[in-house]
């Protein structure tokens, strides 16, 4: 287990500091031993060559729970037959299907352009192989035998890829279908609080769409942030500056705005059934 953990660890904060707040999403900046790095433990995640991570993951963005998300369980019928598919499809068929998938060129140029990154996505498979030799190397060294070794690599290098990748990809399917939102967002994000610790704050998704940028997405204090406290160690220790953070006045502005909307849905709805609709108080 002590294996497990210091391997979901490093490929987890790969894959959620490095591919998706600092790459993808570029919410802070650091010099270039820390971004090769993270885009080494990214990619040891297993999870695909990191510019295609970054490019699809942009793409949902652009166009989430619309026509051409790579990812959305939304938009395939009505019946309960169809919600199932679309989780389905969400959560791990979209990586069969490749007529949503974004092209690099277009949703990844800077990455493209950048030596760093290139050099790493085109080494992808040398990542594969270090992600599982580091496990078993782990194993040998902890136990001292090759059955510790064979152990080692059973849970840092199988269980926690079968962990790991259902966690990630939760994030595209349960996190656009069950939770909270409180937001205004042009999509069905969700935020699920049980999933944060072991997504490493990931799953506080529907604040991410709320505002992309942010480099904490646990917004209140509450909200347990993995990856949001990395990111503060680094830039304490001076490995990552320009952090962006939104302020408490921008949050209050965007909850009046989806505050307002309920408001307007919910006077719509009295209207049509002709019953008077309940005051609501206001965001303060």
């Amino acid at each position: 287990m002590a294996v497990f953990a210091i391997v979901y660890m490093c490929t987890g904060f790969g894959v959620t500091v490095g591919f998706h707040r600092l790459f993808t999403h570029r919410s802070f900046k650091t010099g270039p031993v820390v971004r090769a790095t993270l885009a080494i433990f990214g990619s040891a995640a297993i999870e695909g060559p990191m510019i295609s991570w970054v490019s699809d993951h942009r793409k949902h963005h652009a166009f989430s729970d619309h026509e051409g998300d790579p990812h959305s369980p939304h938009g395939h019928g009505d019946g309960w037959r169809n919600h199932l598919k679309g989780l389905l499809h969400a959560h791990v068929g979209w990586l069969f299907v490749h007529t949503q998938r974004a092209n690099r060129e277009r949703y990844a140029p800077d990455l493209m352009k950048d030596p760093i990154t290139r050099f790493v996505d085109k080494t992808f498979v040398l990542w594969v192989l270090v992600g599982l030799a580091v496990p078993f190397l782990l194993g040998w060294l902890i136990g001292g035998t090759i059955d510790a070794a064979l152990t080692g690599l059973l849970w840092g290098g199988a269980v926690r890829m079968l962990v790991l990748h259902h966690v990630t990809y939760s994030i595209n399917s349960l996190c656009h279908y069950f939770g909270r939102r409180r937001f205004d967002t042009d999509d069905e994000s969700r935020n699920l609080a049980w999933l944060s610790v072991l997504s490493l704050g990931e799953s506080w998704h529907h604040n991410h769409h709320a505002f992309p940028t942010s480099a904490r997405h646990g917004l209140s204090r509450w909200e347990v942030d993995p990856s949001a406290l990395v990111i503060r160690g680094m830039r304490k220790v001076g490995l990552a500056w320009d952090v962006i953070e939104i302020s408490p006045e921008r949050q209050e502005r965007k909850l009046a705005i989806a505050a307002d909307e309920a408001a307007v849905a919910a006077a719509e709805a009295a209207a049509a059934t002709g019953e008077p609709a309940r005051e609501r108080e206001p965001v303060a």
